[in-house]
């Protein structure tokens, strides 16, 4: 049983070293480490993409809510929490602005989920909506302008 189990792991280990010398991936990161740390920090880049993920799951948790979708809505407000402290570990300069949201505004948004009341929700959601604007305005970009959306992009739906 013993040679069995090192056969496997051995033609495993043969396997991913035979994968890892003809897959190209990776091989744009080039330099020192300290360069290759570089690069990798400009295409994690900073708060932005931080805030294209949180657009997305605003989206995403209003047509859940509006479908009383509550796991779904769950699950994207939680999204939102983690794609904001990431982008703020990148540039926890803005950390200032971001904190009412944080402490505030999605802990109550997660106290209307739980309720599962849609006029809860919604009132959540306009308040939500109202900090996202107060955090643009905090960071000087009041013309990014949020709103609650018009038309669905995802194709998730409650049963």
């Amino acid at each position: 049983m013993k040679k069995i189990f090192i056969l496997i792991l051995t033609s495993l280990i043969a396997s991913c070293s035979v994968e890892s010398e003809t897959n190209a991936q990776g091989e744009w990161i080039k330099g020192s480490p300290s360069e290759k740390m570089e690069a990798m920090e400009r295409h994690f880049r900073g708060f932005d993409m931080a805030m294209v993920e949180t657009g997305y799951r605003y989206q995403e948790l209003y047509w859940a809510g509006t479908d009383e979708n509550w796991g779904y809505a769950e699950y994207q407000l939680k999204k939102i929490g983690i794609a904001l402290k990431r982008g703020l570990e990148r540039r926890p300069k803005r950390a200032a602005s971001a904190k009412e949201f944080q402490s505030v505004t999605i802990p109550e948004m997660k106290a209307a989920l739980q309720t599962k009341d849609i006029n809860e929700f919604n009132k959540a959601f306009d308040k939500m909506t109202v900090s996202c604007m107060n955090c643009h305005v905090l960071e000087k970009v009041p013309y990014f302008i949020v709103q609650k959306p018009l038309t669905r992009q995802s194709p998730i739906r409650k049963q």
